[in-house]
């Protein structure tokens, strides 16, 4: 009897321990450092990038973070709650959250099932769809690359688009890996790849940031995929993904996206399917 009592309180223990380091996570670590910890990309405008002159980084992902942090330090009672910006890569934005060396992911992150084996993500944030720059006189399609050379971002859902777009239209070309956008879009530039495929708003926002003439460089009418964005955080920290989709359906149902989009693409207007995700992916109370 006193072994199996003995036993007992062991279990009761353990389950303590164990539930208590469950329900250990992001907001308590938030509460406890008086930090969110933002990952941001500095080269993939206009989403997330940074900007001469500025010490912040910007962009459409990046607003919408503040506006998520804003929301939760009123939620969790903390006035003070500080932002803390950590520079992460196409490359190691992944492994920064896995890491814990911070806390939500604000870039042009595509959400897939994939992903999701080692990530969490927020309802969606932005949809776009990938598609390719070219010279003025340059191929206008997929099928007029074979034999060709054409650049993509390493690591991308973009990259694998492209590869299953070659394969479906039995169309051998050469895949060059970038680091960076820009290095694709200087590779178009000097002609050394026929094309620089990656998405489409970021692609569009490459193409503003110009400096060179008129007319040299031009943007396919090609979608190649349908890209879901989402914010993207560690995986099964259900009580801060559910604080972090409160803060965005707030943000959706009370028009407060719409600031956040002209603030980043000026007086253009969200696409029917934009405007349609923002409608469908705010929650109810």
């Amino acid at each position: 009897m006193r072994l199996t009592k003995h036993i007992g309180a062991v279990l009761v223990a353990a389950s303590a321990l164990i539930g208590s380091a469950v329900q250990a996570g992001t907001l308590d670590d938030i509460r406890k450092n008086g930090v969110l910890r933002i990952a941001y990309r500095e080269d993939a405008p206009p989403f997330s990038y940074k900007k001469d002159g500025v010490v912040a980084p910007v962009g459409f992902m990046v607003d919408l973070c503040r506006a998520v942090a804003d929301g939760l330090a009123k939620e969790i009672g903390m006035a003070n709650l500080k932002v803390a910006y950590v520079p992460v890569t196409s490359s190691n934005r992944f492994d920064a959250i896995m890491g814990d060396k911070a806390d939500l992911l604000c870039e042009a992150t595509t959400a897939t099932l994939r992903r999701r084996q080692s990530l969490g993500f927020s309802i969606a944030t932005f949809v776009d769809g990938a598609s390719f720059i070219i010279r003025s006189n340059g191929p206008k399609d997929i099928g007029a690359m074979a034999g060709q050379k054409v650049a993509v971002l390493a690591g991308t859902t973009t990259e694998e688009d492209v590869r299953r777009a070659f394969v479906a239209a039995k169309v051998d070309a050469n895949i060059t890996l970038m680091q960076t956008h820009q290095e694709g879009l200087d590779a178009v530039e000097k002609g050394t790849v026929v094309a620089y495929f990656a998405d489409r708003a970021i692609l569009t926002s490459l193409l503003q940031s110009g400096g060179r003439p008129a007319g040299t460089l031009a943007l396919a009418d090609t979608y190649l995929s349908i890209e879901p964005y989402a914010l993207a955080m560690k995986r099964g920290d259900e009580d801060f993904r559910l604080a972090v989709d409160t803060q965005l359906s707030r943000i959706y149902r009370s028009g407060e996206i719409a600031k956040l989009f002209a603030a980043t693409f000026g007086p253009a207007r969200p696409s029917p399917m934009l405007l349609g995700l923002f409608t469908t992916s705010a929650l109810p109370q």
